[in-house]
């Protein structure tokens, strides 16, 4: 589906999303309409579908970030997926396989919002138990 081009045109923009066509077709080396042609192929096909912001370091430092842990009654599964994607401070949740049935990224602004947004989550209907891992340390992340 991709190429070698494609793939280097792809970590580019993980970098710099914002970087312009010129710059991204004089790091790869290829013409202007090269680039654009290959851009819009990857948007068209689904292989990007869409550009975010990234957060910068001093914010992101100032962040209390955790790893929730969340067991589901199996009845309310979809219930309780559109009550955790309503709630603006989980940046993504996951299906898992093992006790828990997902697991929650949750942002806080600090402690005490991250137990405010952890009794939200426990509170909502579906959700048997959490449990709750907070991040101490970004060691790398992609």
């Amino acid at each position: 589906m991709i190429n070698s081009h494609d793939e280097k045109l792809i970590a580019l923009l993980r970098s710099n999303a914002r970087a312009s066509i010129s710059e991204l077709a004089r790091s790869l080396d290829l013409s202007r309409s090269t680039v654009q042609s290959r851009l819009q192929k990857l948007e068209q096909s689904g292989v990007i579908q869409g550009y975010s912001v990234e957060f910068g370091k001093e914010y992101l430092s100032e962040l209390v970030e955790a790893h929730v842990s969340i067991k589901v009654k199996q009845k309310l599964t979809t219930k309780t997926n559109i009550a955790l994607k309503h709630l603006n401070n989980i940046s993504a949740l996951y299906a898992i396989s093992g006790e828990y049935d997902m697991i929650a990224v949750v942002e806080a602004q600090n402690l005490q919002q991250l137990s405010t947004i952890l009794d939200d989550i426990g509170n909502l209907e579906g959700v048997e138990r959490t449990n709750s891992s907070v991040i101490l340390e970004t060691k790398f992340k992609r």
